[in-house]
């Protein structure tokens, strides 16, 4: 197995960070990695918001699910899906620009977390650690406001870095499912109860499956903060000409 390759089997989400200041000349080479990644039509269809003042950074921590890590992160990036900056380099152009829609928004948040991994991957390279923040994409009103995002810019994932404490570096990487569950040859195969069940049995621990898929299904799927997040991203959208019927 090459380095490159182990690097992405070995790394994991770090939330706890050692009181280092990730240098300039990182922060450079991690945000120049991210510019790198591949972007449809070479239009990089987003903008990365370095989030510089504590001030910010501690609202952020409330903001995203009372997440303290958050504040405390060396370096916060949120990478943000903009189709705001060609509508409006289109109109200065003299064009007839369409208004965006859906497509262009998934399109440019596609463009977004390909840039968002090709960071977190430089980083881990730097021996820097680093977490996804789903959260940035609730509170629709909240993060517009505090982020000064106009029409067409949506903040498709926030990512903190910093470098890990030993709890970090030793902890356990979670189980991923097994390759054959995941990767379905040609056609989608819906998987049966007793494909499921076999899928997730290494997450169950002592539980039965009942007990987990209850517990699981109320901590993520149900919870306030899952609801919020599809109520905020329903917004969104209707910036982009979206109405769910």
């Amino acid at each position: 197995m090459n380095e490159v390759i182990q690097s992405l089997h070995e790394r994991k989400s770090v939330r706890v960070f050692k009181d280092i200041k990730i240098s300039d000349s990182d922060k450079e080479a991690i945000l120049l990695a991210a510019m790198a990644a591949p972007t449809a039509g070479n239009q990089q269809l987003y903008t990365i918001l370095d989030i510089t003042e504590q001030s910010l950074k501690d609202k952020l921590a409330v903001s995203c699910d009372n997440q303290p890590f958050i504040a405390k992160a060396p370096m916060v990036l949120i990478f943000c899906a903009d189709f705001q900056k060609w509508y409006d380099a289109f109109l200065e152009g003299g064009c007839s620009p369409r208004v965006p829609g859906v497509g262009d928004l998934m399109l440019a948040v596609q463009d977004s977390v390909i840039a968002a991994q090709n960071a977190v991957t430089a980083a881990q390279s730097l021996g820097i650690g680093s977490c996804y923040i789903g959260d940035i994409m609730e509170l629709c009103e909240e993060h517009r406001e505090m982020l000064e995002l106009p029409e067409y810019v949506f903040p498709a994932t926030m990512l903190v870095f910093g470098y890990p404490t030993e709890q970090q570096q030793n902890r356990p990487k979670p189980e991923r499912c097994d390759l054959k569950h995941i990767v379905h040859t040609n056609h989608y195969n819906r998987m049966s109860g007793d494909e499921l069940r076999i899928m997730l049995q290494k997450k169950l621990g002592e539980q039965s499956y009942e007990d987990w898929a209850a517990a699981f299904c109320n901590r993520k799927y149900n919870s306030g903060f899952s609801r919020e997040m599809t109520r905020s991203v329903g917004e969104y959208l209707k910036s982009f000409g979206y109405e769910r019927k």
